[in-house]
């Protein structure tokens, strides 16, 4: 089991490498609420979402072991990991390889492609192109950096929820979950004293489905925020860290996390991917209705989309 102090440990390795992301005081009319709300902002990491963290930790701590293998890095990807892990390949000048599979938005593509990293398009889904990546691992020997269920990821993306604390009084933090990863690592990067609510859509209830069957089990994978938190079942570890600790899982609807990122928009001049929203949309929702005088931050952890349907109302 991961502790606290292996996010310090992550925390102290990727400092300077990445942002310290800002967290925002808004209205709770935001969200149709009495009480404030803080936001964190880490959809303004490098790479437009919170994955750095955990790509930076795990990069860097095998190179402390030796150097990096002559093909260098290799991943699997719904996008925003592949965003950041030929991030921090460019950032460390060596080779990166991004396995995606067809449901990632074009636009992610691109921008992969321009950070210098090859791409493969393969598979319909997530799970298709981690497949394939894991082939192509073990013929190249480059590392395999895994986008939420490797130690040194999870740890990695705890620094998320470390960092927080530092940042306001906070009583609960909402954060939206795929893999888990971030959810995971938030959990154990808060402490024992503050609550975590994890959100995820109706239509990927990775979290959801696996408390309920007492493991982790294949969920089908479709909707608004598929090219995002597209895991087809979630991770071992984030599965154990989650359910040790009793976290509830909330589940919300397409069109309230299309409201929700229209919402950051309309309000803010925020711009959020879906996977991004779906946190926040568990208190546009209702999903979760924080008690009176309950001091809530939501993490907005992704920011990796096409703006152009984003349209002022």
């Amino acid at each position: 089991m991961l502790t606290i102090d292996d996010i310090d440990r992550a925390r102290c390795r990727i400092e300077g490498h990445v942002r310290r992301t800002p967290v925002i005081s808004v209205e709770g009319a935001l969200f149709d609420l009495d009480e404030p709300v803080l936001l964190k902002l880490e959809m303004l990491q490098h790479a437009g979402s919170f994955k750095p963290r955990g790509a930076f930790n795990r990069i860097l701590g095998a190179a402390e072991s030796g150097p990096l293998p002559p093909d260098g890095v290799i991943a699997a990807s719904g996008g925003n990991h592949g965003l950041a892990v030929a991030h921090v390949a460019r950032q460390l000048g060596i080779q990166a390889h991004i396995f995606v599979p067809k449901a990632t938005s074009a636009f992610k593509v691109v921008r992969i492609r321009a950070l210098g990293a090859t791409v493969t398009v393969t598979g319909t889904m997530y799970a298709d192109a981690y497949d394939a990546c894991l082939r192509h691992a073990a013929m190249s020997g480059a590392l395999f950096v895994h986008a939420y269920d490797q130690p040194e990821v999870v740890a990695g993306q705890g620094t998320v929820g470390r960092e927080l604390m530092t940042q306001g009084d906070i009583d609960t933090v909402l954060v939206a979950v795929g893999g888990g990863g971030l959810a995971a690592g938030v959990r154990l990067g808060i402490g024992p004293g503050v609550r975590l609510v994890a959100v995820e859509p109706e239509r990927i209830p990775t979290l959801h489905a696996a408390l309920a069957a007492g493991r982790p089990v294949d969920v089908e994978v479709s909707g608004v925020a598929a090219d995002a938190l597209g895991a087809r079942r979630i991770g071992d570890l984030a599965f154990e860290v989650l359910a040790e600790a009793q976290v509830q899982s909330v589940l919300v609807s397409d069109g309230t996390i299309a409201q929700t990122r229209q919402r950051l928009w309309d309000r803010l001049q925020l711009v959020s991917e879906h996977g991004g929203a779906t946190a926040a949309a568990a208190l546009l929702s209702g999903a979760y209705a924080p008690e009176p005088g309950e001091r809530v931050a939501v993490v907005i952890c992704g920011a990796n989309t096409d703006p152009s349907d984003l349209v002022a109302q």
